[in-house]
Order: C-alpha cells, then structure tokens, then sequence
C-alpha cells in the first residue's frame, strides 16, 4: 500500500487521569480566529500538557487575547496561575494556516517569547503539538515530544492494519493493511522507516518500511522464524531473533540485508532484543536461568549480565533515551503488570493497576511511557508518568489494538 492513508476510525479519544506531585498551574486562552476551524489549537495544546502530567489548567476570566496582547498577568495570577500562552490562527491566502503564540511567566511577569508556524491546514495539528513543545520546554527545561510520531497495529475481524498517529494517538494513517498478522513495529533513529514483522507469507518474516513513500524491503526470511527487530542507535543494524540454526538466537544484521552475524551462542531461547540508547549493549529476554528474565550483552556478544531479579517472569524491555529506566512487563501471579526500573540502582516500581499490559515503550524524551492493556475488556493504549500518578488513556474506537512502538524526535 503506497503511502499513508487517512482513517477517520482509527481516531482516538484522550482521558486524563491521576494527578501528579508537582504541576505547573497554566491558563490557555482560547486562539483568537480558531473557532472556525474543526482543530481548536488551544485545546490540542492543553490536552497535550495534562498528558505530560507536568502542567494542570487553570481557567481565568478574561477579555480576548492574542500572541499581540500585553494581557492584565493580575488577573491571572489571582486566579491561581503561574503561566499564559495565548495566540491566534489566521487562514492565509494560499490556504496554509498561520498559528503564532506567546507565552507569559505570571508570576515574575516576564514575556517567555513566542514562535509562529505557517502550516498546510491538514497539519494543525501539528502546529498545536509544536506549541506544546514549546511551552513544555520552556516550562520545565527539558524537550517536549509532542510533535512525534507513534506506531501500533490494529486486529480488526481477520484485518490487521499497522498505523502510523500523532503522539496522541489522533490523526492515524495506515501504512499497512494485512489479512494476517502484523507485529512488533520498530522506529528506525531518523523516524523514517519502521521495521517490523509479517506472518503475509505464513510464517514471520522482517521488512523496513519506508513511511513516506510507502515502499517496503524484505529484510530478513531466514529459515524459520524471524522476528524481534530493533534498530541500533546509528540506524545501520538491526538485532534480530532468527530460529534458523534452531531455537530463539540473537543475530546482528545490517539495515542493508545481507548475512547476519550470531550475537551469542547459547542453548537457551534469547528473544526481545533492544539496544541501549550509546549502542554498546543489548537487551535481551531469555530463559537461560530456567525462567524469562532480562539480561544485557556487549554489542560484541561479551559479558552477559541479569538484569532483573524481582518476580519470575519479566519480559519486553525497554531503555529510555537517558539510558536511566528500563520499562518491562512482570507477569505476578496471573497479571502482566508495567513495571520501571532505574537501571544503575536496579529500584523497581510497578506503574499500572491494569492486568493485561504489555509492549511498552519510551518517548523520546524519556518523561512518558506508551503501552498496550486491557481497559474495560477491550485492548486500549496508555501513555503513564514515570511516578505512574497521571496516565491517559487513548481509546481507539475501531479493533483491538497493541504493540505501540513510540518514534524519535523528528528534525
């Protein structure tokens, strides 16, 4: 299938839960000129930052308001607010949208600046996600990931789509549609390409998908199974699990195809592959110790070292960008539960009260998690704050849907 095609059923509808220790209290005024449109940015931007779990929302009575105003900070400050973004939305002659802002420090009343993006009208959104950024960034210090992409795949009936969506889950495109399985998405470094699994020709192969054009390579059908990719941080090779010389094995394999290279020679079954954010290590699952448990290995296939050692059964690495928190799933008792680790202390803290989680993965900037669960017996997608006190849920309202795979910051 060439291309992303739109889906209006793939949309998601964000819930905001929990309330975090320390939030910074923001007001966000309605976009002067965004009530015509089907996109109101300012409340794109809102839902963004309620969902880092780092900002609540303050209303505030108030005249109207544009990224021109020299707005009365008095107001806002009495009504409890530390911060103001206000700005507005004009449709430009060739049709593109200009969306500008400016955000305001209430308390210290100090102009925090502003940016302005002319954007084709079907990337509002996008233009929304980049105000959030900004704010988030601005406000907190580190990077906001609003503005990227995420992947997961859909089971609807025999229909299997992998789609491609906003970092909230809105806006999806389907860059595959399959009737048979469709598993373990992989963003490659650049947020270019997706690396991931298909069972099209009866048994699991690997492909690298180009997500702008659409085009595909067939990248690994060994004998066997083949499955598990997951890019090196330079995007040149992919780890991967091949059962071609029999059982679970951790190869090596170029981006560009070719022969792949044994990681580790092992009698065991190794799986689940992930590289650490410096690509010196892998990750890995493996029954070695007569139960799955996480390890890690040299990039040379030296030096295997247990990671986990709570619970007896811990699958589905993975490493935040920061290369402090490894997220995994532990099965206790019957529940599979996401779990956090800081990996030099090995502190542990379950983050779900759900019993069917699974595929986690890191944004970019390492201050959210994605993962699939079960929520009121259907299969849903969660994004949760590291302390696990404020999750969102993004609801898809078209077939079950797992295995999120969250992409890189874009350039």
């Amino acid at each position: 299938m060439a291309g992303l095609q739109n889906a209006a059923l793939a949309q998601f509808r964000v819930e905001v839960s929990g309330v975090g220790l320390t939030q910074v209290p923001i007001s966000i005024a309605p976009f002067k000129g965004q009530s015509g449109s089907i996109q109101k940015i300012s409340a794109i931007v809102q839902a963004d930052l309620e969902r880092s779990g780092q900002f609540r929302t303050v209303n505030a009575s108030h005249g109207a308001l544009d990224e021109t105003s020299l707005p009365d900070l008095s107001v806002f400050r009495q009504a409890g607010s530390d911060a103001l973004v206000s700005g507005s939305v004009t449709t430009l002659s060739d049709g593109r949208l200009d969306v500008r802002f400016r955000l305001w420090d209430v308390v210290k009343a100090q102009d925090l600046g502003g940016q302005s993006f002319a954007v084709a009208a079907a990337d509002a959104r996008l233009a929304a996600h980049r105000v959030a950024d900004y704010v988030y960034e601005k406000l907190t210090g580190d990077k906001g990931a609003f503005s990227t992409r995420i992947a997961y795949v859909t089971k609807s009936g025999q229909r299997h789509q992998l789609w491609v969506a906003d970092s909230d889950g809105e806006n999806a495109q389907s860059a595959l549609a399959s009737p048979e399985p469709i598993i373990s998405p992989a963003w490659s470094p650049d947020g270019n390409q997706l690396a991931y699994v298909s069972f099209e020709s009866r048994k699991p192969v690997i492909y690298v998908h180009n997500v702008g054009s659409g085009k595909r390579r067939l990248i690994a059908n060994f004998k066997g199974s083949n499955s598990a990719p997951a890019w090196s941080p330079d995007g040149k090779t992919l780890a991967v699990t091949l059962s071609r010389d029999g059982g679970s094995q951790l190869f090596l394999l170029s981006a560009a195809g070719g022969e792949p290279r044994r990681l580790i020679q092992s009698n065991s079954i190794d799986t689940e592959p992930v590289f650490s954010p410096d690509g010196r290590s892998i990750f890995f699952v493996s029954d070695r110790g007569g139960s799955p448990q996480i390890y890690k290995v040299g990039v040379n296939g030296q030096g295997v070292e247990r990671v986990t050692f709570t619970g007896t059964y811990n699958i589905s690495p993975a490493i935040s960008q920061d290369g402090r928190w490894m997220a995994y799933i532990s099965r206790l008792g019957g529940a599979f539960k996401l779990h956090l680790m800081e990996i030099d202390s090995g502190n542990v803290r379950a983050l779900s009260d759900t019993s069917a989680d699974e595929s986690p993965s890191f944004a970019p900037n390492s201050k959210l998690v994605v993962y699939a669960t079960q929520f009121q017996g259907k299969e849903a997608l969660m994004t949760t704050t590291l302390d696990g006190k404020v999750k969102a849920r993004l609801n898809g309202q078209n077939g079950d849907i797992r295995e999120p795979h969250w992409g890189p910051f874009l350039n």
